[in-house]
């Protein structure tokens, strides 16, 4: 059964009439196009028993009908309603469809009402989840490649912070992002991260043009998108020499790191999963410093469903992907998070990134 028609066979199971997707990340999942309208609309329009139809910016049209097939394509100019354009090919008459309630604004739906009335809203997200969250051998085999990447990034940026004579932040991101795209790597999958010493201690910190710090820590986070799907990884590393508890920090959560590498296989739950790290963090005195669930799925999204957190007990399965990134971080002191992103295997898992995680001094 195809992705669409799975879609349908939902559609019948749950008596909706349509779906309207519009998230571009799920348009390419479902029919190979990729795009983003930005401001204007797109959408992909799937029925119980006819022609899936795909609505797009006009400009858009002969990309959609060059790499998709099976579909109805149509497009509207701006000069138009988008909405009446929608309702005009839609003949049927629609009493509910299906959206995805985690990315449809209230401005789409608001649309969507005014040309076919009071319609009933269904939830279409949880089976996107489910249809994304086993990746095939050929994702896993894309993930790697972007995986690779991320290696390279993280050579790069070592290499750029061990040249010191007053190297910032910002110059060691600007350096990684501009030798990715020298490589033909279309964008990062989020902003690359760099943060020095203290500075580390904000999980989610953006990088400055401030110089990094001897004899402090330095925390890389970054990831690339590459043939459609993310990596995501994360290091931290010494330049010069760390004081003995900055050391210490980074032992605990390599320590918690590898702990959740080996656990993981199928059969165990999300939760069962963070507990490993979390428990090996908690009894060396710094639970309260991991403030942030264990890892993330990822696959075209950097994140995406399911989440590996405390009171989760979905199962883990061959195929899942999702990262695995424990943390401590001490305000005003220390901050170490070392990640990497882990395709589940028959009985265990491997990771899609291979960069030391040995406390490395530069």
């Amino acid at each position: 059964m195809s992705k669409i028609e799975r879609i349908s066979a939902f559609l019948n199971d749950k008596e909706v009439d349509m779906t309207f997707i519009t998230n571009p990340t799920t348009l390419n999942y479902l029919t190979g196009l990729a795009i983003d309208p930005h401001e204007r609309i797109a959408g992909l329009m799937i029925f119980r028993d006819s022609t899936p139809m795909l609505f797009t910016p006009a400009l858009e049209v002969e990309k959609a009908k060059e790499h998709t097939s099976g579909l109805d394509i149509f497009g509207y100019e701006d000069s138009q309603n988008p909405w009446e354009v929608v309702k005009n090919h839609v003949k049927s008459d629609v009493k509910s469809i299906a959206v995805e309630f985690s990315d449809i604004p209230l401005a789409k739906t608001e649309g969507l009402k005014a040309q076919f009335g009071d319609i009933n809203f269904v939830n279409l997200t949880p089976l996107i989840e489910r249809m994304r969250l086993i990746k095939s051998a050929d994702e896993i085999e894309k993930m790697k490649v972007a995986g690779d990447f991320a290696d390279k990034c993280f050579e790069i940026g070592f290499a750029t912070a061990a040249e010191r004579n007053g190297v910032t932040e910002s110059d060691i991101v600007a350096k990684i992002e501009y030798e990715m795209k020298r490589m033909g790597v279309p964008q990062m999958s989020f902003d690359t991260l760099v943060l020095s010493g203290a500075r580390a201690a904000n999980p989610h910190g953006a990088p400055e043009n401030v110089e990094i710090q001897e004899n402090k820590l330095l925390l890389f986070d970054l990831g690339v998108m590459s043939g459609g799907y993310a990596s995501d990884a994360t290091r931290t590393i010494a330049i010069g020499q760390p004081n003995d508890f900055d050391a210490e920090i980074h032992k605990i959560v390599k320590e918690a790191q590898q702990a959740a590498m080996d656990f993981i296989k199928p059969g165990v739950t999300a939760h069962e999963v963070d507990a490993v790290t979390r428990d090996l963090i908690t009894k060396a005195g710094y639970g309260e410093y991991f403030n942030h669930r264990l890892g993330h799925g990822i696959g075209m999204d950097v994140h995406e469903y399911p989440s590996i957190v405390a009171g989760n007990d979905l199962v883990i399965q061959e195929g899942m992907c999702f990262s695995n990134e424990p943390g401590i971080y001490i305000p005003g002191k220390v901050g170490v998070r070392i990640e990497d992103c882990l395709y589940v295997t028959e009985n265990g898992c491997e990771s899609f990134t291979h960069t030391d995680h040995d406390l490395l001094i530069f």
